[in-house]
């Protein structure tokens, strides 16, 4: 399919345009919290850009993008704690990457691990919006939730300006064609090093 005529693909050009604008910061901000409850494209689209080649600056949008990431999150938890019984059909429906399955699957995943789940979506390619919702819907504990978002939503977009800052141009084609690759690897680790933990605990 062009992708002049794919949604996605035209709301992806349509946020690195973004990153021309006066307003780019104010827009930033607006997409990491939007992607953290509903918004399908990650806001590191619009981060990369913006980041290339001023740490100060990179630094400084990193920082954006993580608050507003976690306020999000927590707004994605609201929505899962106190309304989802009335929006889930809209989620399943409409929200690219939100079906009924993955979800039914997570809340199962839920039950073993809880916040190392959260930890992994916040740094990982998976869809964070998914896990903020569901420890909403599953009750998690907020501290808990906040704290795991805050470090790996932190993580993730601090690496990514700071690389970009420090390198450059040939390192936003690095991030582009092996981050996502590199953060889930990096999420599995982490998360088998609690499987081993517990498993070592049980003995």
């Amino acid at each position: 399919m062009p992708s002049s005529t794919n949604p996605l693909r035209r709301t992806y050009d349509w946020m690195l345009s973004l990153a021309k604008r006066k307003s780019a910061t104010t827009w930033l901000a607006l997409l990491s919290f939007a992607e953290a409850s509903f918004f399908p494209i990650p806001p590191d689209v619009l981060l990369i850009p913006l980041c290339l080649g001023a740490l100060k600056r990179a630094l400084k949008f990193a920082l954006v993008c993580s608050v507003a990431s976690v306020m999000g999150g927590i707004a994605g938890y609201a929505i899962g704690a106190f309304g989802w019984e009335s929006l889930q059909t809209t989620f399943f429906q409409y929200v690219p990457g939100f079906t009924e399955e993955k979800f039914q699957r997570l809340t199962q995943w839920y039950a073993e691990w809880g916040w190392p789940l959260v930890f992994l979506a916040g740094f990982s390619p998976i869809p964070y919006k998914i896990f903020t919702i569901a420890s909403g819907v599953l009750s998690m504990p907020l501290f808990p939730f906040i704290l795991a978002s805050a470090v790996s939503r932190s993580a993730r977009f601090f690496l990514v300006a700071i690389l970009l800052a420090k390198f450059g141009e040939p390192m936003k084609d690095k991030i582009d064609r092996h981050f996502n690759l590199l953060a889930l690897l990096f999420g599995i680790l982490l998360i088998g090093g609690f499987l081993a933990i517990k498993l070592l605990s049980g003995h």
